[in-house]
């Protein structure tokens, strides 16, 4: 196993958390904007960045997608447990990235290909039995950094807003040392075209899971897709990202809309034939009325993609026949 020569990465005892930009506006040039070091408090773990990483290992789709956006695919020598295709307008820059894992990696395989940085779009990526632990990954110059919506110890946002989603952008654009206004002016301008729904209508959002669905609950990034959209989500008072819920707590509810969580090991497609095909589920008017919203897996966690999944919510409830 090769461990490479420290890269200039220190993780400090003192928090100094970076002053981002919170306001809603941005997007990248790959050009550089400051200088010195990046100090970042991350999942409740300081990170400092000496200088900006060049080599970069990315865990989950939603880290792999952010470094496509603002511009810097070709400092990533690795990628992990991706969720699915990359959007069309990154996949000539995603296609020679090398595929490490197809799921989740091991502490030697990250080694081994000499990361400085290992972003990952889920905390628990670093684990000793998974890519590795934070602090032993530092003691060998990798720095380590998570998608802060993915904060689970610590940092997680209260409830997740479009607000918090840009300044992520603008703190990852921060540590690779790239100007995000143009990202974020993008990502601005589509939000304020998106056209929420009238009216009172109810969403179920259904990620995975027959015999107890786990879906979207209040707090993350299902909950803000559907308020953005005009959906009320029936898990809304479910203090959580994702939750477990009860099917008889969902034929209570009777939502007017179901969202699919579309991944290939668990498709929409599936999911439609479970619902139509139970006696109990086939009941329910969404069902009866095939009022299905489809969002791919990729799409469905925070990050770049989250105005585009809105705006698809609203474009595909218009196609809805809805009440």
């Amino acid at each position: 196993m090769t461990v490479r020569r420290p890269f200039a990465f220190v993780a400090v005892a003192t928090v100094l958390v970076l002053a981002a930009c919170t306001t809603p506006a941005a997007i990248p040039t790959n050009s550089p904007t400051t200088s010195g070091p990046v100090t970042v408090e991350n999942c409740g773990v300081a990170v400092t960045f000496a200088t900006p990483p060049q080599r970069v290992i990315t865990i989950k789709s939603t880290s792999t997608e952010m470094m496509l956006a603002l511009g810097v695919g070709d400092r990533i020598v690795g990628t992990a447990y991706q969720d699915g295709p990359v959007p069309d307008e990154w996949a000539s820059g995603a296609a020679a990235i090398p595929v490490l894992a197809d799921k989740m990696p091991s502490e030697e395989v990250v080694l081994n290909a000499e990361p400085d940085l290992v972003y990952s779009g889920w905390e628990s990526a670093f684990a000793p039995d998974a890519a590795g632990n934070r602090a032993e990954l530092q003691s060998l110059g990798v720095a380590t950094y998570v998608q802060p919506a993915a904060c689970q110890s610590a940092d997680q946002p209260a409830k997740l807003s479009f607000d918090e989603i840009f300044r992520e952008i603008a703190e990852a654009a921060k540590i690779f040392d790239v100007d995000p206004t143009a990202l974020l002016e993008q990502q601005k301008t589509k939000l304020d075209a998106i056209h929420p729904a009238s009216g009172n209508l109810t969403a179920l959002w259904w990620s995975s899971g027959k015999d107890t669905p786990y879906v979207g609950a209040g707090i993350g990034a299902p909950e803000l897709l559907l308020e953005t959209a005009g959906l009320t989500n029936i898990a809304g008072d479910i203090n959580m990202t994702w939750s477990p819920l009860g099917w008889e707590s969902i034929l209570a509810a009777d939502p007017d809309v179901i969202v699919l969580v579309d991944a290939s090991w668990n498709t929409a497609g599936h999911k439609i034939e479970y619902l139509t095909s139970n006696p109990a589920t086939a009941n329910l008017t969404a069902v009866k009325n095939s009022r299905y919203i489809v969002i791919p897996f990729a799409a469905s966690e925070a990050g770049v993609r989250s105005v585009d999944a809105a705006a698809s919510i609203a474009d595909q409830l218009k196609t809805l026949k809805l009440p």
